[in-house]
């Protein structure tokens, strides 16, 4: 299957250059996807381009607008932003080379396979790809799609690159705006020492088969029940999760069993309690 390229133009490091194409690696098509129905006539939906004062208008008439201020626009064709081009509107020149644990999780954005575009392109384009690889470092560069330049991520992968696009510093909210309302709470020892241990039971290799979107495979069975002619079946409504009894809970998880009963104050181990659990932890530990 021949894949459409997102992106055409040239990978550049110092003065060698290569034709690249820019694919997107994340595939939707398989998403489910509704349309708005007029269940009175079982027709689709058309939305259709309407000016208050003049009424329906045809699509391709229309200019897009940039609000200066309320009510006010300025107007500018798809010819005058093709013309607003910057070096990456065309090409990637690789800037810098980083260490991949200095650019924080949070800034990763959308991930992209990018390829020699051509027969001509091999060569150079593999020549740059194993000077990366060597380097053992992310390559950034910046590109520009859909009228914005990114900052693009590089990284060798197989035959070919990954470059993943990076959000800007202005796109990221700052932490403190979130986590400063979280309460500075001192966790009991005992629990941590439970809860870490649950942890090591769950421990396990990263399988992205095993991740499959229920809520989408769900959609799925009932369009196609809806679709022989059943009526669907509600779902039964999740478990409250609201843990009252945290010991409890933290207990029952590491037994293997299920919710501690509701309706206990939440307790905070005894002193006594934290002590047996650090001891019992120490000798489990010496025991192995």
């Amino acid at each position: 299957m021949a894949y459409r390229p997102t992106w055409q133009g040239h990978l550049k490091l110092s003065l060698v250059t290569c034709p690249v194409a820019l694919y997107t690696a994340v595939n939707s098509g398989g998403d489910v996807h509704f349309n708005l129905i007029n269940p009175k006539t079982n027709n689709r939906i058309r939305m259709v381009a309407t000016d208050p004062d003049a009424g329906p208008v045809d699509r391709s008439d229309l200019v897009k607008g940039y609000e200066v201020e309320k009510g006010r626009y300025v107007l500018v064709t798809d010819e005058e932003i093709k013309s607003v081009r910057l070096e990456s509107t065309r090409t990637i020149d690789i800037e810098r080379f980083v260490p991949a644990d200095e650019i924080d999780r949070v800034y990763w954005d959308h991930p992209y396979y990018l390829a020699p575009d051509g027969k001509l392109a091999q060569e150079a384009f593999a020549v740059i790809r194993e000077a990366m690889e060597q380097a053992g470092q992310i390559a950034l560069g910046r590109v520009v799609l859909s009228t914005r330049e990114r900052l693009l991520a590089l990284e060798p992968r197989g035959k070919g690159i990954v470059a993943t696009s990076l959000r800007s510093e202005a796109e990221v909210r700052k932490p403190d705006e979130i986590f400063g309302q979280i309460a500075d709470v001192k966790p009991d020892a005992a629990m941590i020492d439970i809860a870490q241990r649950i942890i090591e039971k769950q421990e396990g290799p990263f399988d992205t088969s095993e991740f499959v979107d229920r809520y989408e495979e769900a959609l799925k069975k009932l369009i196609a029940e809806k679709q022989k002619g059943h009526r669907p079946v509600a779902a039964p409504e999740p478990e409250d999760t609201n843990v009252v009894d945290l010991m409890s809970a933290l207990r029952a998880s590491l037994q293997g069993r299920g919710r501690p009963a509701a309706g206990k104050a939440v307790k905070p181990a005894s002193k006594a309690g934290s002590k047996g659990a650090a001891a019992s932890k120490t000798k489990s530990r010496r025991a192995g």
